[in-house]
């Protein structure tokens, strides 16, 4: 009866021993679970992605340092994004150390307000002055929501930290038409300070990113970043963790719309997030990373977290790449 029960048990246990590595290879294999969390748990759960079947073109990646030939992506194993355009430079230097579809041109949703408070900044309106919400705020093309109900007053500089900060629609909208001249001198101003800056491939038809007319690529929008970036007020606004108006009786919270600012791994200098359905999540960041000034683009990320993991992605793979290059100096050394 021993001897039986022993001789089952071993059957038994070199069963489940050939059946181990089949199961954990079928785990392996099933697609990623969606995050569930807020940004935290995004950037500790983010993993190389597949390409975007959107996309054809190859990611290229243009490394100086190590030679003037461009690297493939097999050679130096960039990360795989899920964004369908990514841009990654050198600020100082205008050295590209990343690319896929940089100069695609597409809506860029509330990257838009970056434009948006330039244009303000350029006019030097007084910050203290009172501005109104009025029925020509609501967004009638998309119906987003907004807790600046009509009749709403905050100063010029408070409408300015909602727009940037949380993408408050309604308060860029107030801010283009308080603009001298009105709503549509604050568009034409838009366009003539993308065409002064060089931005080729912009255009845009509105203050807030609600239409998907406004179009750029993200060649264009690293420009766009350097500019703004070279203002104290928007780095402070784009890149507080929160705020608080006073609106009559009530006090409302607002958090920043880009939760890697409240994140000890990134040392971020100005930041803009973007979606609307036509231009899917994006991303723009002036960040420091591996001991060099960067600006990130990443637009048209498809998953609600994927434009975090991908900037996640990128930060360690720029880190892998810098402490590789230690690594060789000191043995050429």
């Amino acid at each position: 009866m021993k001897r039986a029960l022993t001789f089952g048990l071993g059957v038994l246990v070199l069963a489940l021993c050939a059946i181990a590595p089949v199961a954990s290879e079928a785990a392996s294999a099933s697609p990623a679970r969606k995050p569930v969390s807020r940004v935290a748990k995004a950037v500790k759960q983010a993993a190389p992605a597949p390409k975007a079947s959107r996309v054809a073109a190859r990611t290229v990646v243009a490394r100086r340092m190590a030679g003037p030939a461009v690297a493939t992506e097999a050679e130096d194993d960039p990360p795989h994004l899920r964004s369908a355009v990514a841009f990654v430079v050198d600020q100082d230097t205008d050295e590209v150390l990343f690319s896929k579809n940089a100069q695609s041109v597409q809506p860029i949703a509330s990257i838009t307000k970056l434009m948006t408070a330039l244009v303000v900044m350029d006019a030097a309106q007084r910050l203290d002055e009172v501005l109104t919400i009025s029925e020509e705020d609501i967004d009638t093309e998309k119906g987003s929501h907004s807790r600046l109900s009509v009749g709403t007053q905050l100063t010029r500089g408070e409408m300015l930290h909602l727009a940037l900060m949380s993408s408050e629609n309604r308060a860029a909208n107030a801010l283009g038409r308080h603009y001298p001249g009105g709503l549509g001198a604050f568009v034409d101003a838009m366009n003539t300070r993308a065409a002064t800056l060089g931005m080729i491939d912009t255009h845009y038809v509105e203050p807030t990113g609600l239409s998907s007319r406004n179009r750029s690529s993200a060649r264009d929008l690293v420009l766009l970043v350097k500019e703004a970036h070279q203002q104290p007020l928007l780095r402070e606004l784009s890149t507080s963790h929160e705020a608080q108006v006073q609106v009559g009786s009530r006090a409302l919270q607002y958090r920043n719309t880009n939760g890697l600012v409240r994140s000890p791994q990134w040392e971020i200098g100005l930041q803009k997030t973007g979606y609307i359905a036509e231009a899917g999540r994006c991303l723009v960041m002036q960040a420091q990373l591996a001991g060099r000034k960067l600006i990130m683009v990443l637009l048209d990320s498809a998953g609600k977290y994927t434009r975090i993991g991908d900037a996640e992605r990128i930060r360690r793979w720029l880190s892998q790449q810098n402490a590789a290059q230690v690594v060789a100096s000191g043995t050429r050394s």
